[in-house]
């Protein structure tokens, strides 16, 4: 077949403009669509003029600088160089920057001024799906993942790893001192290299062991990010942050599948689940201004308190717990009947268990109940209902009875249809933070930084699912879009 026609050359009769460039339903449109909706008052939240500072140079625009970095987010390019290298020669980035070329320091000085005010323009992507009818509350789901931050996980200390590595540190600097002092050339005017390294690192050292000092609680800590913990991830343990959030799914005639909307993020320092999902479960009402139907999470988040907590404020929560192999024992505790008139357990074997002590376990205060001793070795089951000589023993915690009506609950059908769509909700939903945007690490240290970074992140998550729902709509159905950003403003 014949070869077309190639030159490096070609020149246009009328050149395009800027605009002729970018498609119709490009992603860079709808993101300043969505700028653009912001009104004066947002921005004075955000502690910007719109207007520039009449003194100085002039400076780039707000909107400009924050669609670049919101497209960045969305396309996996989170820091200022390479964003000021995209806005010379990206066309998507020209475009939001109507061919300006912001430089990195001016670009990393907007994200610090803003990036803490960050999480009002994630709100507002949820605001706009609610107004236009899009979100599907009828179930939603919460999950955590571990990402790690910017520091190395071996330089994580405790208190006597620091006061060795002090150790080390101070004779390094001591060789190099009498290495300067030994040599015939005249002190120079800046510290060597080494010993200038060395220094920092001694400061760092000391300054981390006042900090341990200081908190009788904290164990170990990081040298380059003291909020970082160890936490245990697939690809090995990193020093990092755990990540929560809520998922939505959308629901939307025109499109197939719309895709799942962030209601809830948080970032906290816990390896563990337990302690945030009420926390996460009342942001996302917060949020969407409503309660959803269901709630679905994983084992991680089980617990009698929290069973507790969902009933008192008449949340439905579908979560399986760690123990589900040990429900199925024949001598789990769950076969054990109540009397409450004798508080007393009745055994499978027809034995009475009487209360016996209070004990503290992980914290929690147990009721223990005893079987005789002589009566549970005699038992046709000892060894496997217990092994304890002294009788089979159950610790019995206030939240018992709401534990075992969730068990109930659980085994209903409508209770394993909800779990099933956790799969479709927040598995995938981590998957694109990570692997489509790539967030496998965060770039701010601290963790108010780190927060603020992940509303970012949250902001541009929820941006790619509106834009699918845009993108597919009619012409008529996106300008009723546009009309719903600028009625949730504010």
């Amino acid at each position: 077949m014949p070869v077309r026609n190639f030159s490096r050359q070609q020149t246009w009769l009328l050149p395009p403009t800027l605009d002729e460039l970018l498609p119709e339903d490009h992603p860079a449109r709808f993101v300043a669509m969505v700028v653009d909706s912001l009104g004066a008052d947002f921005w004075q939240k955000l502690n910007i003029l719109l207007e520039g500072d009449p003194l100085g140079a002039p400076s780039y625009h707000p909107r400009a600088m924050l669609g670049v970095w919101l497209y960045g987010f969305m396309t996996r390019t989170r820091t200022s160089r390479k964003l000021e290298a995209a806005c010379r020669d990206q066309i998507p980035y020209l475009w939001l920057t109507g061919w300006q070329h912001p430089d990195h320091n001016s670009l990393w000085r907007f994200y610090r001024a803003c990036r803490q005010e960050m999480h009002r323009l994630f709100k507002l992507t949820i605001k706009t799906a609610v107004k236009m009818e899009l979100m599907d509350l009828a179930v939603q789901a919460v999950d955590g993942s571990k990402i790690a931050g910017n520091a190395a996980a071996d330089r994580t200390y405790d208190k006597q790893g620091l006061e060795k590595l002090l150790e080390r540190t101070e004779k390094v600097i001591a060789d190099l001192e009498k290495e300067n002092e030994a040599g015939a050339e005249p002190v120079p005017v800046h510290l060597p290299e080494k010993l200038r390294k060395a220094e920092q690192l001694r400061r760092e050292v000391k300054a981390t062991l006042a900090v341990l000092a200081a908190d009788e609680g904290l164990r170990k800590i990081n040298l380059t990010d003291e909020e970082s913990k160890l936490m245990k991830t697939r690809q090995g343990v990193v020093a990092g942050y755990n990540l929560e959030a809520v998922v939505s799914p959308l629901q939307d005639s025109q499109v197939e599948k719309p895709g799942n909307l962030l209601t809830a993020i948080e970032v906290v320092t816990d390896a563990t689940d337990t302690l945030q999902l009420i926390p996460m479960l009342e942001q996302a009402d917060e949020n969407c201004g409503q309660k959803a139907d269901i709630s679905v999470a994983d084992a991680g988040f089980h617990s009698g308190k929290n069973l507790v907590d969902c009933e008192k404020r008449e949340q439905v929560i579908v979560m399986p717990e760690a123990q589900e192999k040990a429900l199925k024992l024949p001598y789990h505790k769950d076969r054990f009947v109540y009397d409450p008139n004798s508080d007393s357990y009745l055994c499978p074997g027809g034995q009475t268990l009487r209360f016996a002590s209070t004990r503290m376990v992980r914290q929690t205060r147990m009721r223990v109940y005893r079987g005789g001793k002589g009566v549970c070795r005699k038992c046709a089951a000892f060894g496997m209902c217990t092994t304890n000589k002294h009788g089979r023993e159950l610790q019995i915690g206030e939240n018992e009875a709401a534990l075992r009506r969730h068990r109930e609950w659980m085994k209903t059908a409508e209770a394993k249809i909800a779990y099933r769509r956790r799969k479709e909700l927040i598995e995938p939903s981590f998957g694109i933070i990570k692997e489509q945007m790539g967030i496998r690490r965060f770039w701010l240290r601290g963790l108010k930084n780190v927060r603020a970074e992940t509303m970012a992140l949250a902001t541009a998550f929820n941006l790619r699912t509106l834009y699918r729902v845009w993108q597919g709509q009619s012409e008529v159905k996106r300008e009723e879009f546009t009309y719903g950003l600028q009625e949730s403003g504010w």
